[in-house]
């Protein structure tokens, strides 16, 4: 294996930032999924632009993908999370109409799809898949009062699909803040605004598309900032910018797409926040953030399933709270024992990883990484791995070895550093 390094320049990158992306030699160069550059992500979505509709966009428009460091499904619970920007984004040139009509062009993989219609369609069981993403931020942008006129846009991404880095969060947040752009509607111009957007794009995911998710990606999508990590309270939607300068540690962050793919509208995700949402009602509380003495409400719920649902929230909340009193404190390379002690909750209490992600995990632990836990809502998608800068390639090799004797698919492996927020390309 050999590791390479390509520059993200532009907007939304930041000066200097790089994105690794470690290549097996001996597989298939397709297997690969670099960041590009916004002048490339912008060339892209134009190009789709052109020529599926004959005219030129208004502007083009990114917003990215994420990757959450710690505080896995304490969103929907009142919790507190961690997670930065990828450079890794969607991009979405987009025009403005005067009538009520929407145009929709994607491409993903070499495969453009097509949507025609108007916004009277676009509703709960009007529009369903891909569509329901794309056009969806319009209706909630009207079911709170706001203008939205038609809007023809082409859509192009290189965050990967199904693999836990909020790629729908993305496609969301990059037409939400088109339309919010060319409607004239102000919310992208300051945090409460975007907090706003953020809320919108939940009920978006929550109400039209039907995947019962918190507002964790959205935020990390819209509220980031370069460099910095987003300690975000899902209680009051407080969040407070931390710096995460890996570099400076000398260490780096491994994400492992493991290739197991995944959907947060299946029925796994949905389950556990009820469980959750019917605990927290036993418990006589608004949501498990709530909870001061764990042992004492452990006591009262009635069923072993509940209990380790509640734990796992309840201990990650935390695990969230040391991560960032270490980070904080300068003591960065400290933090390995609740990264691993997260992925183990998550294992074993919230039950949402899978063979795929646990053998990653292992492999990276096995080599030497300072912690490594899955990310994301599980049942695949992927798994990260800190990592003295030394020891990157011995860990890498280490988990593709170990796909390799378990018949796994070849994952795909990325070292990434905190990017900025979505915004306005060009």
């Amino acid at each position: 294996m050999m590791f390479v390094t390509s520059p993200i320049n532009g907007a939304g990158a930041g000066p200097g930032c790089r994105i690794g992306v470690i290549v097996d030699t001996q597989q298939d160069s397709r297997r690969i999924v670099p960041a590009w550059s916004a002048q490339e992500g912008a060339e892209s979505a134009t190009a789709l632009f052109e020529r599926t509709f004959s005219q030129t966009p208004d502007g083009v428009w990114a917003s990215p993908g994420r990757v959450n460091i710690i505080g896995e499904h304490t969103d929907y619970n009142g919790g507190l999370c961690l997670p930065i920007a990828l450079p890794h984004r969607t991009y979405v040139a987009l025009r403005r109409r005067d009538d009520a009509a929407v145009r929709l062009v994607s491409s993903f993989d070499g495969e453009d799809l097509r949507w025609d219609g108007d916004l009277s369609q676009v509703r709960p069981g009007g529009v369903r898949g891909w569509v329901g993403y794309t056009a969806g931020i319009a209706w909630a942008l009207a079911g709170a009062g706001l203008e939205v006129s038609g809007f023809d846009a082409a859509l192009v991404s290189c965050v990967p699909t199904a693999a836990g880095l909020s790629s729908s969060a993305a496609v969301e947040c990059a037409v939400g803040l088109a339309l919010d752009d060319v409607n004239g509607l102000g919310l992208a111009d300051s945090d409460e605004g975007r907090a706003t957007l953020v809320d919108l794009a939940v009920r978006t995911e929550n109400d039209l598309v039907g995947a019962p998710t918190g507002g964790l990606d959205q935020a990390a999508s819209l509220r980031t900032a370069q460099g910095q990590a987003l300690l975000l309270d899902c209680q009051d939607g407080s969040t407070r910018q931390v710096p995460f300068d890996l570099a400076a540690e000398g260490l780096e962050l491994l994400v492992i797409d493991t290739r197991a793919k995944h959907s947060h509208a299946t029925g796994g995700y949905g389950q556990r926040r009820a469980t959750c949402e019917a605990a927290a009602r036993t418990l006589g509380i608004g949501t498990l953030r709530e909870i001061t003495d764990l042992d004492a409400a452990l006591a009262r719920l009635g069923d072993d399933e509940s209990v380790r649902r509640v734990r796992h929230v309840v201990t990650e909340i935390h695990r969230v709270q040391d991560f960032v009193a270490l980070v904080d404190a300068g003591r960065l390379t400290e933090v390995g024992p609740l990264m691993n002690a997260s992925h183990d909750s998550l294992r074993d209490d919230y039950e949402v990883s899978c063979p795929e992600l646990d053998v990653a995990v292992d492999a990276a632990r096995g080599a030497g990484a300072i912690g490594a836990r899955m990310t994301g809502g599980g049942f695949g998608g992927c798994a990260i791995a800190l990592v003295r800068a030394g020891d990157r390639q011995a860990v890498a090799d280490a988990v593709v070895t170990a796909y390799r004797e378990a018949r796994f698919k070849t994952p795909r492996l990325y070292v990434v550093t905190p990017s900025a927020p979505g915004g306005r390309i060009s």
